[in-house]
């Protein structure tokens, strides 16, 4: 494959966004009144943004783009008129500014082209080293549920590896456990403004003595429309510290944020955000044969976190013989190795309070390692919130890919449906029943007739919670190479406010 400016263009054609803001779209059939308090509609507009995939010039990234097939032609809100089709668009942000200040021009002359048919996932590739940042949004019937996959090889070098990242929706806290400023790692923190106006974002490190001294106290300026990159060990001048969690949040507008960490041995990959701190965490989608797995929580209120960890695996939930508990001191981060953890079981891990009656939120990640000597490859997987409605993963492929499935709680039914592939085939669906304390590891439904990848959509039937993670397995000259990514909610919908007349207001 070549690197050509047509190769970005295909991917912005491919792009686009999910969730963000609340206008709405009235579902088939709504009355022309406005909705009923409390009834949830579909997003009508949704922003989403991809970080720039590798430095490497040997890399090749895939970018699959989905939205979820749903009633068409659906009133917008309030007004009874048929609702428009919408459009999908997402350009080239940005590189980081110049010694001068001014940022440069994104990568792509021409505006990309849109994506409007919702129902069947589409590809599009970049080559190398020069693939940009891309900032986007959706809206009408492309908004609810869209969502982009980001998949990237780099068969050969430091940054060895298979990186997989759902693009993220803009927002202004996020956390990192498992980070690093070791000297055999190099991790960036990706900061992306979709905005129109420059955005001040603040990075804080926690390492296991609590806060990092910071170089920079003014902040980092990211400019509309653009993508800085920063290198966590650039800012402080602490010793290396081999496990770091990093609070990123800004001052002023909205980021995606999303770190690149590659170690000299291990390979690299994407580090997605843990879900808010939470009193019980879960961490699904660990692989049956994971060589290394090593827990990273970090407690960010005033009271210190002791936790028990439990692994929920196909047989029921089991306390680790290697470590039984976890403590973690307020402000600081806390790490522990897990060997021999999975015992040829997929499974999740559960965070719980040792005391229930002291619950202590949590922030945590997974750094998890397949493969042995010098063919290893490394992986994370943030804490998760449970599915309570719908969540898609986009990329799989008819073989190398592991849908995992934990009810911690109760027994939950749960429907996966595969949809068309980018290339042909037929979507196809398939209910599981994952028994209360267990984790379900299986291959996927794959449409009948499959060419080339396509999507899964994830639905809670019925039943208790249940957490969700995609494991993405494409082996290379005996590298186990895989990626894995947690799903959460799409935010496709949301709840309509109460509200009235009140025509007081008119009133002198």
């Amino acid at each position: 494959m070549k690197r050509t400016t047509l190769s970005l263009i295909a991917a912005a054609t491919a792009l686009a966004a999910v969730t963000g803001f609340a206008a709405l779209t009235a579902p088939d059939g709504a009355p022309a009144a406005p909705a009923l308090a409390g009834q949830p509609l579909p997003v009508e507009r949704s922003s989403l943004l991809c970080p720039a995939p590798s430095v490497s010039e040997l890399a090749e990234t895939v970018y699959t783009s989905y939205t979820p097939a749903g009633k068409t032609g659906a009133p917008a809100a309030g007004t009874g008129k048929p609702g428009a089709a919408g459009k999908a668009e997402l350009r080239p942000a940005a590189a980081a500014a110049p010694a001068d200040g001014k940022p440069k021009k994104p990568g792509a002359a021409k505006p990309p082209a849109t994506v409007t048919r919702p129902g069947t996932p589409v590809t599009a590739k970049a080559d190398g080293g020069a693939a940009p940042a891309l900032t986007g949004s959706a809206t009408g019937t492309l908004a609810p549920g869209w969502t982009v996959q980001q998949t990237t090889v780099v068969p050969a070098g430091g940054s060895r590896g298979l990186l997989g990242v759902s693009c993220t929706a803009p927002d202004t806290d996020f956390w990192f456990p498992a980070a690093s400023t070791a000297k055999e790692r190099q991790d960036y923190v990706h900061l992306t403004n979709p905005d129109d106006t420059a955005a001040v974002a603040d990075i804080e490190l926690y390492g296991p003595e609590g806060a990092l001294p910071s170089q920079l106290t003014e902040g980092i300026p990211v400019p509309a429309h653009s993508s800085v990159p920063v290198l966590l060990s650039t800012l402080t001048t602490e010793a290396a510290q081999p496990d770091v969690t990093v609070h990123v949040t800004t001052r002023s507008g909205r980021v995606g944020a999303v770190i690149g960490a590659a170690d000299d041995k291990l390979g690299s990959d994407w580090l997605a955000a843990s879900a808010d701190p939470a009193a019980r965490v879960v961490l699904p989608g660990i692989p049956k044969d994971a060589t290394s797995v090593r827990l990273v929580a970090y407690a960010p209120g005033d009271d210190d976190a002791d936790l028990k960890i439990q692994l929920v695996g196909e047989g029921g939930t089991i306390v680790p013989a290697s470590a039984q508990a976890l403590s973690v001191k307020s402000g600081m981060t806390a790490a522990v190795d897990l060997p021999d953890l999975t015992r040829g079981e997929a499974g999740a891990l559960l965070l719980t309070p040792a005391d229930p009656k002291k619950p202590t939120p949590v922030a945590a990640a997974l750094r998890v390692v397949r493969g042995k000597g010098d063919k290893q490859e490394v992986a994370f997987i943030p804490a998760t919130p449970a599915i309570t409605a719908r969540a898609i993963v986009a990329d799989n492929r008819a073989a190398g890919s592991t849908l995992s499935l934990t009810a911690p709680a109760e027994t939950a039914e749960v429907k996966v449906t595969a949809s068309a592939g980018t290339g042909g085939g037929t979507t196809v669906s398939k209910t599981f029943t994952v028994k209360a304390g267990t984790t379900t590891a299986v291959a996927p439904p794959v449409p009948a007739g499959l060419k080339g990848s396509y999507a899964l959509t994830v639905e809670r039937v019925s039943g208790g919670p249940v957490h969700a993670a995609r494991m993405l397995a494409l082996p290379q000259d005996g590298v186990p190479m895989f990626t894995v990514q947690t799903l959460a909610d799409d935010r496709g919908t949301v709840v309509v406010p109460a509200a009235k007349q009140d025509l007081s207001v008119l009133d002198d």
